[in-house]
């Protein structure tokens, strides 16, 4: 178990870090769901197989939705995949954007969304587990990796001014692709408490400190502001051998 603990730590943290460096929409994507996996071996090396499975069932219902939201941006933007050349897509796909970002969110953990009642739970059980402070730092720290590529993701394809790709065409009007994205969207919000309470009979008894209690949300928070603080300044990447490593995915492909 030590061994498994090990490997799914250093999978979300690498998967994190690589993601916050990565351009390519879907693979972005990719990596936070490598990541999710990783927190779900995290969840099994401590024993938790019952919320690895229920993080795998949230984790399903808004990573689909993720993916679908991604395919309709890179068929509305010409095909392109490259965040670079999106920017104010917001204007374009006002439904796809408010489904995608809830989608982000609740990749995130924020409260009362589906993410947040498995992600939570794994976080303040493995609190309580005596696997010192190493572990848990590193927790904590891929817990803010997850908002900070999300964030990212967020910032560039919707917020950000235009990249000057190729011309954006609007598909929200076709059905068959919005549909699916509001069902989806639907199930991202109700699916955590519902899930919840068919998978445990009984509430979850946490003894946690005020701080550790609080831990999850601080670090969610403080990457929030710090990713929004820095939007236009870390674009330039020019961080020599670790924006190399990185974008180069740790030279894993090689």
């Amino acid at each position: 178990s030590a061994l498994l603990l090990f490997i799914s730590i250093m999978t979300m943290f690498m998967s994190g870090v690589v993601a916050i460096f990565e351009y390519d929409l879907k693979k972005i994507i990719a990596l936070s769901t490598l990541s999710q996996l990783g927190m779900m071996m995290f969840s099994i090396s401590l024993g938790l197989y019952e919320l690895a499975f229920f993080h795998l069932l949230t984790h399903a219902l808004f990573k689909a939705l993720l993916f679908l939201c991604a395919g309709i941006l890179i068929h509305g933007a010409g095909n392109t995949q490259d965040i670079r050349s999106f920017g104010g897509l917001s204007l374009n796909f006002p439904l796809v954007t408010v489904c995608m970002n809830l989608a982000n969110l609740s990749l995130c953990g924020v409260p009362f969304l589906a993410g947040f009642y498995s992600k939570d739970l794994i976080v303040e059980l493995a609190c309580q587990y005596s696997w010192g402070i190493f572990v848990l730092l590193m927790m904590f720290i891929c817990l803010s990796l997850t908002v900070l590529y999300s964030v990212r993701l967020t910032y560039l394809s919707f917020v950000g001014p235009y990249g000057g790709g190729t011309s954006i065409s609007v598909c929200e009007s076709d059905y068959s692709l919005v549909g699916p994205v509001v069902i989806l969207s639907f199930t991202s919000l109700v699916s955590g408490p519902i899930l919840s309470w068919l998978n445990f009979p009984a509430p979850v008894l946490i003894f946690l400190p005020v701080f550790l209690k609080w831990g999850a949300l601080f670090f969610v928070g403080v990457s929030l502001l710090v990713m929004l603080s820095l939007q236009g300044v870390t674009y330039s990447y020019k961080w020599g051998a670790v924006s190399k490593l990185s974008g180069l995915m740790w030279f894993l492909p090689w």
